[in-house]
């Protein structure tokens, strides 16, 4: 505990942490393309297996960012990295608070969808989740236009967030990246 009675923060993320990370970022880096993609499909069993896969992702996403929020709540994040100005700390910030809120509303919203257009979300086919709301045409207009919506945000702010990352790295020649990266990747 610090002087002021609040546990200080850690100096470095925990190993749990970086592997979810590097998780949900591949998990969210198949669902965004494959969400563009299979809207863009003629309809039959490639887009179906693309709009199940899309979904099965979308559910495993929730489920590591449930557990995400759970490990950065029990064990901390380390501060904001002495490198960053404050405008890039408060950039830094919104950005990963943004992503946290999206990688758990947008399954929801999702299924959400998928409840109100009356399509089972089957989960790599292992289970069928139960619908969220009853089929409602209106309800699945609007839930699809902000899920899009959502997507595209999302897709900013991931390349954005990859965008400063690569800048710390190779412009500033900052550890930054090797904070997130395990241990055994570290430089």
């Amino acid at each position: 505990m610090s002087q002021n009675g609040q546990t200080a923060a850690p100096a470095h993320y925990a190993p749990t942490a970086k592997w979810l990370h590097w998780i949900i970022a591949g998990c969210v880096l198949f669902v965004i393309p494959a969400g563009i993609v299979m809207l863009r499909l003629p309809d039959g069993d490639a887009q179906n297996r693309l709009f199940d896969l899309h979904r099965s992702f979308g559910v495993l996403i929730f489920v590591l960012a449930v557990w995400r929020v759970y490990v950065r709540r029990t064990h901390g994040a380390p501060a904001s990295h002495p490198g960053l100005t404050r405008l890039e700390r408060i950039a830094s910030t919104a950005a990963h608070h943004t992503l946290y809120v999206l990688i758990i509303v947008m399954p929801l919203l999702g299924w959400a969808m998928t409840s109100a257009y009356r399509v089972d979300v089957s989960v790599f086919g292992l289970f069928t989740l139960p619908h969220l709301v009853p089929q409602n045409d209106k309800l699945y207009e609007v839930l699809s236009t902000i899920h899009k919506l959502g997507g595209i945000l999302m897709a900013l702010i991931v390349c954005a967030h990859i965008a400063g990352a690569l800048k710390h790295t190779i412009i500033d020649r900052s550890d930054l990246l090797w904070r997130m990266l395990p241990n055994n990747w570290s430089k």
